[in-house]
């Protein structure tokens, strides 16, 4: 069995550290090509950790071709000897080197946002009104839930829009989805276990890991996580993205959201996670209403942000707590400020009861439809070697190539053009298998001519 002492007062999470101590290992050479490793079960049970910690390490030296998985052999130190015998190089001085990063003119990054929407008037004429009217409040601490006027316009839009039904007295504002996470997670206590829809969001999943929760990949398939996997697992708590499924894309019918409902309520511990993250995007038909809204027995916890609506920058997000856990916030919480400046909240609070919010939305919902639509025409033109999914919702799409070239081929071509693309396998908890090389290609971030002239490059190299 390996030695490797984890150190409980490090700044790396237990599944690097793992990572870290195989990956020196067999670049030492003390793990010797083709060496079998410990089951993933066994080592778990020996370092005292979660099994999908020890995964989650395995798959990181998968991905980076240190290891190898074989179907029911388990796991093996890969051919790698070019990288025993490397001769060092002599690096200058840190303090001479420059940070240099590597620029890609056509990021098609699945999470990016438009920077040059940001309703910069409409912001600073409501800021310069707030101070200038301010009864004295503006600056003093907020409450620990966030402002009761911007909790109020969080139900109305909730409610209009989204099918949530909730009071502000269960909406707490805070800096960030991270920020929130780390707080509900303190509620839901250290021994909750987490489902997680595997492929996943990621940082979702970092912070879970960062905090030592143990997390259960399930599967995903057309219908989203599976609930019959789920049901086998010993989770009490399901995090799901039911509308628009991260980052494949698949809605949850409401048969299979009745079936996770259903599983939530069988015991009293038991809670979902809806992580309702771009609803706001949808280019055909009516939105997908919130699972949260056919929540019968109050145990769905929904989260929404402002981040991706108006800007990275405003980083303020907000929670929507059953009444069951209203109260141990209340009592754990109690006198915790609030996170949120006031004067940003007293402003976003104007920004929405004065419509600018909406405008806003409907403008960038027409801008992010109009790049939607050039990226999955230029696309298109790959013809049959190229299949979408993930179409008409959020902002990016979903790319299945069924050409002759690998994954890595495909990458390397388009960094040769100035082109950044981000593999599905980036976002797995554990590995999965896909027939095909799939990508997330985003459209935010870049202009309709960018996204022409960046898929036009794609073309010449992707073969």
């Amino acid at each position: 069995m390996l030695t490797i002492y984890l150190d409980s007062h490090s700044n790396k999470p237990y599944y690097e550290q793992i990572y870290r101590y195989i990956r020196d290992e067999i670049r030492n050479g003390h793990l010797a090509c083709h060496e079998k490793l410990p089951s993933s079960r066994g080592l778990a049970q020996h370092l005292n950790v979660s099994r999908s910690t020890v995964d989650t390490a395995y798959a990181q030296l998968v991905a980076e071709g240190y290891i190898e998985s074989f179907p029911k052999r388990g796991y093996f130190v890969s051919q790698i000897d070019e990288l025993l015998n490397m001769v060092p190089v002599a690096y200058p001085p840190v303090s001479a080197v420059e940070p240099q990063e590597e620029a890609f003119p056509w990021d098609f990054s699945p999470t990016g946002a438009d920077a040059l929407n940001f309703p910069d008037t409409y912001w600073r004429k409501l800021s310069r009104e707030c101070i200038n009217y301010d009864d004295g409040t503006i600056f003093r601490s907020s409450e620990p839930q966030g402002d009761m006027g911007l909790r109020q316009e969080l139900v109305n839009y909730l409610r209009q829009n989204r099918g949530v039904s909730c009071s502000p007295d269960n909406i707490i504002i805070g800096a960030g989805s991270q920020y929130l996470m780390m707080l509900l997670l303190r509620l839901l206590g250290k021994n909750s276990r987490i489902a997680m829809e595997n492929p996943a969001y990621m940082p979702s999943y970092y912070t879970f890991q960062s905090l030592e929760r143990e997390v259960i990949p399930i599967s995903v398939d057309d219908h989203g996580m599976s609930v019959e996997e789920l049901q086998k697992s010993d989770a009490n708590i399901a995090y799901v993205t039911p509308s628009h499924q991260y980052p494949l894309g698949v809605v949850m019918p409401v048969s299979r959201r009745t079936k996770l409902l259903n599983w939530a309520n069988y015991e009293p511990d038991r809670y979902i996670i809806e992580d309702d993250y771009d609803s706001e995007f949808r280019y055909q038909g009516r939105p997908i209403p919130a699972l949260q809204g056919m929540d019968q027995g109050k145990k769905v916890i929904y989260m929404g942000s402002f981040s991706k609506v108006v800007s990275p920058a405003v980083r303020m997000s907000y929670m929507v707590l059953p009444d069951s856990l209203m109260a141990r916030y209340r009592e754990i919480f109690k006198t915790f400020p609030s996170t949120v400046s006031r004067l940003d909240q007293a402003i976003m609070t104007r920004f929405m009861k004065e419509g600018y919010f909406e405008r806003h939305l409907n403008r960038l919902r027409n801008r992010y439809k109009a790049r939607h639509d050039v990226l999955i025409r230029e696309l298109k033109q790959f013809k049959d070697r190229v299949r979408l999914s993930s179409i008409n919702a959020g902002s990016y799409v979903v790319l299945e190539w069924t050409g002759e070239m690998t994954e890595e081929e495909l990458l390397e071509h388009a960094r040769q053009e100035g082109i950044l693309l981000y593999p599905l396998s980036r976002f797995c908890i554990v590995p999965t298998f896909r027939m095909y090389p799939t990508f997330l290609m985003g459209f935010a971030q870049l202009s309709e001519e960018e996204l022409q002239q960046g898929i036009g490059r794609l073309r010449r190299v992707w073969k």
